[in-house]
């Protein structure tokens, strides 16, 4: 099978992924996060379908369920999360494209202001209740537990499935999902595609309302220790001035 698509790259880092076709007046948009539970470690699992979660809860310029305005547009749309990545896709009429990419946009770049504490213990007790229907009470539903644990060793990634284990979910905090949102929930972190009823040109224009470079943690760790070393160079070339 021969799928024709244009590939970009812009300025913020994000991969975009453009197929045109038009025999259809819909549009699938598709936001790949590069992070999984191979990302977590060892007492802080399950955080990367925790936050698949608080994905659908509302951002700065939005703070309403995700849901309803695309529904109301005759959208489908959903997200999952495996060991190697986090995705959310709506399925839209093409005249209702940029409303998904303003969407997809503003929980990109602005999902934390309107992340609340009543919103984080609302989706841990949600994912604490899917872990008991999907795997405590159902027959055979932690047997992919015992499989995983038994193929790879407890600090191998793939040692525990993506719910994560109880007592993680439980213990884990607000302050660790922000950290988990800004060291893995940026632009150059994320692959986004578009296929369906839309020129090239224009799915390209949409997808730069995606929100502008954001400095991955390494970066701005590494920005705040050269700020630092360089007020204390300039503190002490005062003090030697000073001496003089």
């Amino acid at each position: 099978m021969n799928i024709p698509f244009v590939r970009h790259r812009l300025d913020n880092g994000l991969d975009v992924l453009i197929h045109s076709d038009q025999n259809c007046p819909i549009v699938a948009v598709n936001v790949w996060y590069h992070v999984g539970s191979k990302n977590e470690r060892p007492g802080r699992t399950g955080f990367a379908h925790l936050f698949e979660h608080l994905m659908f809860e509302g951002s700065e310029h939005y703070d309403k369920g995700f849901f309803h305005p695309l529904q109301a547009a005759g959208a489908l749309l959903n997200g999952s999360t495996n060991a190697d990545r986090t995705n959310y896709w709506e399925v839209v009429p093409s005249n209702a494209l940029e409303l998904a990419m303003w969407m997809e946009s503003d929980r990109m770049g602005y999902l934390l202001p309107a992340l609340t504490d009543a919103k984080f213990e609302n989706q841990r007790d949600v994912v604490l209740n899917e872990r008991r229907q999907q795997y405590e009470n159902r027959p055979y539903g932690l047997a992919g537990m015992a499989i995983v644990a038994a193929l790879y060793p407890p600090d191998h990634p793939y040692h525990w499935l993506t719910i994560g284990a109880a007592e993680d979910i439980s213990a884990a905090r607000i302050d660790d999902v922000r950290e988990f949102f800004r060291t893995y929930y940026r632009p150059r972190n994320a692959s986004l595609s578009i296929a369906g009823d839309v020129q090239p040109d224009e799915a390209l224009r949409l997808a730069r309302i995606s929100p502008p470079s954001l400095p991955s943690r390494e970066t701005a760790r590494c920005e705040a220790s050269a700020s630092r070393s360089a007020r204390a160079g300039r503190g002490r070339a005062a003090r030697r001035s000073g001496r003089k």
